[in-house]
């Protein structure tokens, strides 16, 4: 019965991860060469694409055809991808701006309080984003929590505009993505000898000594991780920007919708898409090169 299982290690390793291998391949390897093969081809102007190859897509993404037929820049599009990035990095330092205080929190909280605190952090997973995004609609707002009790006591006359803006994006990718800068940190300063802290007293270290040269090197590869796990959802949101945002102030995650629901321009939105991952995919093979040198530093340590 068992003459069909290969018979050596390396043949009943990769038979033991073949299911693995065969979800990896249907779900995220051909969808991908999928969208891949499209950014190639022509759109259909009622949906889809035309058997027919095409750089075009990718000629869009920075030139236009102007009334004389001749390619010009057009900036259109290198401002919204400029966007994305400029709001995802700001998205980034305000989580670790307010992530980094609540992680060291709750790690200098009693072992057996620490798990509830951390229970607190995960909470607003339960609640579906499309409502948690909505409920800064109603706080941000004209005539919402904030302007109201400003208005109330005279402190301002007119709206604060703050809904439909930059500032608005911001906050909601902040909020939307605040628990995945607080849980690597957290994780990084679980294991943190703080008998080194107090040595550094000890040499008359001050406080904001500790925290730059104790502590913050000594989890930076967890505030590398939530830096990714936050720049990666950021970077291809799409409700905070529609709906915080207004669809004045498309990113890319928006442009791509777009281009697939209303424009009907398969190929642009699968170059988009693309575009979009190779963004991710250095990002994270930078943070597997800086991993690896950290640990080869350590072990030659």
């Amino acid at each position: 019965m068992s003459d069909w299982l290969p018979k050596t290690a390396a043949g009943r390793r990769w038979l033991g991860l073949a299911p693995a291998y065969l979800v990896i391949g249907i779900f995220m390897l051909v969808p991908m060469i999928i969208m891949g093969v499209f950014s190639f081809l022509e759109p259909n102007p009622y949906g889809g694409v035309k058997p027919i190859g095409s750089l075009a897509a990718y000629v869009k993404l920075f030139f236009e055809y102007d009334l004389e037929d001749q390619l010009v820049f057009n900036p259109g599009y290198l401002n919204i991808i400029l966007r994305s990035f400029q709001l995802s990095f700001g998205a980034i330092l305000l989580c670790l701006i307010f992530g980094f205080p609540v992680a060291y929190f709750i790690t200098l909280q009693p072992e057996n309080r620490r798990n509830f605190y951390i229970y607190l952090i995960t909470i607003p997973f339960w609640t579906n984003l499309l409502i948690r995004t909505f409920a800064w609609i109603i706080i941000l707002g004209r005539g919402g929590v904030i302007e109201t009790p400003l208005l109330a006591a005279g402190i301002i006359e007119d709206s604060l505009r703050m809904m439909y803006t930059d500032g608005a994006i911001a906050i909601g990718l902040t909020y939307s993505y605040l628990p995945l800068m607080v849980l690597p940190i957290y994780a990084s300063l679980e294991m943190l000898d703080f008998r080194l802290l107090e040595a550094a007293s000890d040499l008359y270290a001050n406080r904001f000594e500790i925290m730059t040269k104790v502590v913050i090197p000594l989890c930076k590869p967890g505030i590398i991780a939530g830096c990714i796990l936050v720049f990666i959802p950021c970077l291809g949101a799409f409700i905070a920007p529609n709906l915080l945002g207004g669809g004045k102030k498309l990113m890319l995650g928006s442009l791509v919708q777009f281009q697939f629901a209303s424009a009907r321009n398969w190929p642009f939105g699968a170059a988009l898409s693309m575009l979009l991952l190779s963004a991710v995919v250095i990002t994270l093979i930078f943070y597997a090169r800086a991993a690896k040198k950290r640990t080869a530093l350590v072990g030659s340590a």
